[in-house]
């Protein structure tokens, strides 16, 4: 069964990661969540959907509530097969990394002296407690955005609510315009934000590489005497 299927049956909460639920359980409930589920079974008895069902909520899963220090905030999944796993930016081990995200590699490298990684698959941020968050998650295949305003977008906004009304000191990375609009969820007297262009092939260099981003939040986090992020990857 699909996990936003599941939603359905109020006496069995979804399994979308530690903490979640108790935080998002009025996201589950509300019409434009039921919306959305209905949307999907259509969308899904006619078109290829990614991720699988099973990957939807991944970024949930590897990094639980209370776990969470940085959010990273994506749009929505990639929309090539095999590409989408849950986690905004990530591919699959073995997956060639798109172009966004062989910008953020070489950006990780001019910051950081980080050797460009191998894989695309950014698990082992997710559980250092990088929360790598898509807006929409999922998306009909070949069609980028084709899922944006079918109900994702409310129930995403109030992960963000939550995390930024119950923690302090979190580290929000908005990278291009559309994850700068979620600027106003944000509590910026509790928590960093940290802004800059997209890392996509047409805005990377318009302000994305040479960020430093990697480095101020290790700083950040050094500061409130959390510990840092290995960015390192295989």
């Amino acid at each position: 069964m699909e996990p936003a299927a599941q939603a359905s049956n109020a006496s069995t909460p979804p399994d979308i990661g530690e903490g979640w639920y108790a935080e998002l359980a009025d996201a589950f409930a509300a019409p434009t969540f039921a919306a959305l589920r209905s949307f999907l079974v259509a969308e899904r008895e006619q078109h290829p959907v990614y991720p699988r069902g099973r990957d939807i909520f991944n970024a949930f899963k590897l990094t639980p509530f209370h776990e969470v220090k940085v959010v990273l905030l994506g749009q929505d999944p990639y929309h090539g097969p095999g590409q989408a796993h849950g986690l905004c930016f990530s591919v699959p081990a073995g997956t060639p990394p798109p172009p966004s995200l062989q910008n953020m590699f070489q950006e990780l490298h001019r910051d950081l002296g980080i050797p460009r990684p191998t894989s695309g698959d950014l698990s082992p941020w997710a559980r250092q407690g990088v929360l790598l968050l898509n807006a929409t998650l999922t998306v009909r295949a070949h069609q980028a955005g084709s899922h944006q305003g079918r109900g994702w977008e409310p129930f995403t906004d109030q992960a963000i609510r939550q995390l930024s009304a119950h923690h302090s000191g979190l580290i929000f990375l908005l990278w291009g315009r559309h994850a700068q609009q979620k600027k106003g969820l944000i509590d910026a007297d509790r928590h960093y934000i940290l802004k800059a262009a997209h890392p996509s092939p047409l805005s990377a260099h318009r302000g994305f590489i040479g960020c430093g981003h990697f480095k101020q939040v290790n700083e950040l986090l050094l500061a409130q005497g959390k510990t840092p992020i290995d960015w390192t990857l295989p």
